[in-house]
């Protein structure tokens, strides 16, 4: 499971939430709990960049204002109702993919992993460029649809429609939990479509 930058400055409506992050954010908390009792492998993105801006490069241009995402600010932290648990891969990006110059693809890969549940914000940026990079990947990518934000609604709807005609499966919230606990009992990952 990939859990695609819930920290505080996406679910703050004043910095780069709004729109329905929090309700995903709400949304994926039981999702969670069941990937932890089904002991799934779960990484975390947050963006991060250096104090001094050395690491940034075009993204920044145009979103200048991540740059006060640094290591320790309370911006890049992630949101407490779905903090990680130790042993769960947290992982610093600087980059909209998740796997854009991260470990991320050999962290799945090497524990096996061949379907990918997605949940996070914002649907029309980070959580699109790391389903397009897990499907480049051969991962069977699943975007929990209730599981994502944006701050507004038109992308986020325009590119859960597109990612689910080249990229993705898209699963409601109920039918991904279902499916999770349903592997730890020995069932399958849940049906492509609503």
């Amino acid at each position: 499971m990939l859990l695609v930058d819930f920290t505080n400055a996406f679910a703050d409506p004043d910095r780069f939430g709004g729109g329905n992050v929090t309700e995903a954010i709400a949304n994926t908390v039981p999702l969670l709990r069941a990937a932890r009792e089904a002991r799934l492998p779960i990484a975390f993105t947050r963006v991060v960049y250096a104090e001094d801006g050395s690491d940034a490069g075009v993204f920044t241009r145009k979103a200048p204002g991540l740059l006060a995402l640094t290591d320790d600010s309370e911006g890049s932290q992630i949101v407490a109702a779905l903090a990680p648990e130790p042993g769960e891969h947290v992982i610093r990006k600087t980059q909209p993919s998740a796997f854009f110059g991260t470990d991320l693809a050999a962290w799945l890969l090497g524990r096996g992993v061949d379907t990918l549940l997605v949940a996070g914000a914002t649907t029309s940026g980070c959580v699109r460029a790391s389903v397009v990079d897990a499907m480049s990947y051969n991962l069977r990518t699943i975007v929990v649809r209730d599981c994502v934000g944006d701050r507004a609604l038109g992308p986020h709807e325009a590119n859960l429609f597109d990612m689910e005609q080249k990229y993705a499966d898209l699963a409601g919230v109920d039918e991904a939990i279902a499916a999770v606990l349903g592997r730890a009992a020995g069932a399958a990952t849940p049906a492509a479509g609503p």
